[in-house]
């Protein structure tokens, strides 16, 4: 199991950098959103996304549904006081599903990242 490095997209000086990942709730002006990658074998990817919900992995489902480049896209959660959701993507031949899903979050994150409250 390795760890997909998504901090790229990040503000240097928000939280996820003073390792302070968010738990949504109270204020935060960013924060670190922990994955594990159970798989990333060219066209599929799952992903173990760490304290979120299904408010989160909802925007990522239909977002990579939506897309031209996913064939299929899902989200599992057994337990939802016990285990972590996780999200399945599946991309049409040809495209690599980290390069399909990092796109994404780069687009979700500069969509929302001039949202103020």
């Amino acid at each position: 199991m390795s760890v997909l490095n998504l901090d790229r997209f990040m503000d240097p000086e928000g939280p996820a950098f003073r390792g302070k990942p968010s738990k949504r709730s109270g204020e935060s002006s960013g924060c670190l959103m922990p994955i594990k990658v159970l798989k990333n074998e060219g066209t599929e990817l799952r992903l173990r996304i760490i304290g979120e919900n299904h408010s989160t992995l909802q925007l990522f489902r239909s977002r990579l549904n939506d897309s031209k480049d996913v064939e299929y896209s899902n989200y599992f959660q057994k337990h939802p006081d016990l285990d972590e959701p996780e999200l399945y993507v599946r991309c049409v031949k040809g495209k690599k599903a980290e390069k399909v899903f990092r796109d994404l979050c780069a687009g979700i994150n500069k969509e929302y990242s001039n949202l103020k409250l």
